[in-house]
């Protein structure tokens, strides 16, 4: 649905969030005297009301009979439309949709193509990708946009002057549904892997599955870039995609710490300042989507070199106090922190796990810690109970200490104290969610880095984020 199609209609927003502004700023540029209804908490009201000078009707009963009054309600992502009141609205007619799918109908084409679109998702490693593939665009030559989930709505950069060349787009599970939704087809389409995550808004396991790979189920890109070491991904048939697979012999994929093109050697990924093997891997990924667009893979590998890591992704803060501080907020799965634990092998860790429970098996997790523990797991937060419990048995056989940590500050003074004065890393990759404790993953990061002893502000900044 493009814009133009909401004159006339009666619609409503749904969430006051960055997301939910930047869809209201482009409705009211696009479409001025069209009547708005946010829906929103009681906390967000006044806000809402101060910050549109009246320009809202404002609602905080958020029903399905409320709901159901409007055509279209247009929700900010991490509002899912399985919750009860979006159901009941949808079965009277509501038809709800995100800024996601506002801007790919947007910037389609006549026939419904978005040329020199590439869309990147993945249960871990898809803001580390995206970062790159706008890295090596740029190292090209060529004005590139890097935006979506990595941290500036889609809405927000409508229509940038002059138009980039290229678009670099991260989207989340909540978004990947919104690109089939929206009948535009993406250039090319990178699905990294899929692993267990966001249960509470999908539902169950399936669905998340199901609604992650809608990018490339229902969206259509002519190019699907694919990790052939994922069993779902193996699966897939794509009659509408040309596929190309990254991890496989015949593709691009790595040989210890080299890059390969077939039985090509291509770069040495060693002394990259990319974190951790699966990001490196991913750069596999990165090039062979440049070369499904026509580019010169193998000559723009080694401008990997100036790539400059993302924050809250295996960000390495400094030393303080004899210990080394590593801030990986973003990891919301336990095969997150899994990964994060293999770029420290050999080390003495103290990792802190744990946040908001959405019910994630943590049975494998608990299986990898047999064999390949750290020295020191300390839990925290609203599962942390769940996981020490399932840790506790290995513990008792000695293979980790294990403390309970109620929150991040008691956490990190666990952590401080476990490894004592022998030094160590302190790593921060909790296998969960931040919701409850903190606003989000950023957040949680911040309070990290300032309880480490480093400036929150510094460490913050996503390089290379916007249009340039």
């Amino acid at each position: 649905m493009r814009i133009s199609q909401l004159d006339g209609k009666r619609v409503a927003l749904w969430g006051w969030g960055r997301e939910g502004r930047a869809a209201f700023a482009v409705l009211r540029q696009r479409l001025p005297r069209l009547p708005l209804t946010l829906f929103c908490p009681p906390a967000e009201a006044e806000q809402a009301r101060a910050e549109t000078a009246g320009a809202l009707q404002v609602e905080t009963d958020i029903t399905g009979a409320a709901l159901s009054r409007f055509e279209v309600v247009i929700k900010s992502p991490g509002i899912s439309p399985y919750a009860p009141a979006a159901q009941q609205a949808i079965a009277q007619g509501t038809q709800f949709i995100g800024g996601t799918s506002l801007w790919f109908s947007e910037h389609a084409d006549a026939d419904g193509n978005l040329p020199n679109t590439v869309c990147v998702t993945g249960t871990k490693g898809k803001s580390t990708t995206t970062s790159l593939l706008a890295h090596l665009l740029r190292a090209a030559g060529h004005r590139t946009g890097l935006v979506g989930n990595i941290g500036l709505p889609l809405l927000e950069v409508l229509d940038p002057q002059p138009t980039p060349d290229y678009w670099a787009v991260e989207l989340s599970s909540y978004q990947t549904g919104e690109v089939a939704r929206s009948g535009a087809r993406p250039d090319v389409a990178i699905v990294l892997n899929l692993f267990p995550e966001h249960l509470d808004w999908h539902g169950s396991e399936q669905r998340y599955i199901d609604d992650k790979l809608s990018l490339v189920t229902g969206g259509h890109p002519r190019v699907a870039v694919l990790n052939a070491a994922d069993e779902h991904l193996r699966a897939l048939q794509l009659p509408h995609s040309q596929i190309v697979w990254f991890n496989q012999p015949e593709g691009w994929h790595m040989v210890g710490e080299v890059v390969h093109r077939g039985a090509q050697p291509v770069f040495d990924t060693s002394s990259t300042p990319l974190p951790g093997r699966h990001n490196r891997g991913n750069l596999c990924a990165v090039l062979a989507a440049l070369e499904a667009m026509g580019l010169d893979a193998v000559a723009l590998a080694p401008a990997v070199q100036g790539f400059r890591p993302l924050p809250n992704r295996l960000q390495t803060l400094g030393e303080r106090d004899g210990l080394r501080w590593v801030n990986d907020s973003i990891s919301t799965t336990p095969h997150a922190s899994l990964a994060a634990l293999d770029c420290f092998a050999g080390q003495r860790i103290a990792l802190l796990v744990g946040g908001h429970d959405r019910g994630v098996d943590w049975h494998d997790f608990a299986a990898h810690m047999r064999d390949d523990a750290p020295v020191e797991i300390v839990t925290m937060g609203a599962n942390g109970p769940r996981i020490h419990a399932l840790l506790q048995p290995l513990a008792d056989e000695g293979r980790f200490g294990l403390h309970a940590g109620g929150d991040l500050p008691h956490a990190v003074e666990l952590a401080r104290g476990a490894l004592g004065t022998q030094g160590g890393v302190v790593l921060l990759s909790p296998g969960a969610p931040s919701f409850g404790a903190y606003k989000d993953y950023v957040a949680r990061g911040r309070h990290f880095a300032e309880l480490a002893g480093f400036d929150p502000d510094l460490i913050s900044a996503i390089p290379g984020l916007g249009v340039g």
